[in-house]
């Protein structure tokens, strides 16, 4: 018998952090582009933890939990360093609108009207000085080792 324990418990993490992201939203917090794109790899994670819970597959698929992990992880450091001014994020959720000077003021005023309201730039919550994406990095990074941990058992 296979031990699916570590699998599980990284696809409950993933599930966790999912559950967590809704409830956020739930409370008022709308995500923004790059929040929304953080999702999809925790969800590739639950499922893939689904999967080996489904056929036993241990070794093999936790090296795609891994890949999921480390999906979700590069993302969340790059939405925490666009949050934290370290780096420019997507012109389209980060305040940018394109090359202004070029734009007519009906061309400037849609594109304006256009743009998403919540910004991929700005801190809305903070537990402990750390953003929802700092701690989705911090949580992402957890889950990378417990997925790489199940990857290493042997059958």
């Amino acid at each position: 018998m296979k031990d699916l324990s570590l699998p599980l418990l990284a696809g409950a993490g993933s599930a966790a952090l999912l559950i967590a992201a809704l409830g956020f939203q739930a409370a008022g917090y709308a995500p923004c582009e790059l929040c929304i794109l953080q999702r999809w790899p925790h969800l590739a994670a639950v499922i893939i933890a689904a999967v080996i819970w489904l056929t036993g597959r241990v070794r093999a698929l936790s090296v795609l939990g891994m890949a999921a992990a480390a999906i979700a992880l590069g993302l969340a450091i790059y939405h925490s360093g666009v949050e934290m001014a370290w780096w420019a994020g997507p012109a389209h959720c980060s305040g940018g609108v394109g090359n202004i000077a070029a734009m007519s003021t009906q061309d400037l005023m849609a594109k304006l009207q256009e743009a998403p309201v919540v910004r991929c730039d700005e801190v809305a919550w903070r537990f402990l000085g750390l953003s929802m994406a700092s701690w989705n990095a911090i949580c992402s990074a957890i889950l990378l080792a417990v997925w790489g941990k199940a990857a290493l058992l042997r059958r």
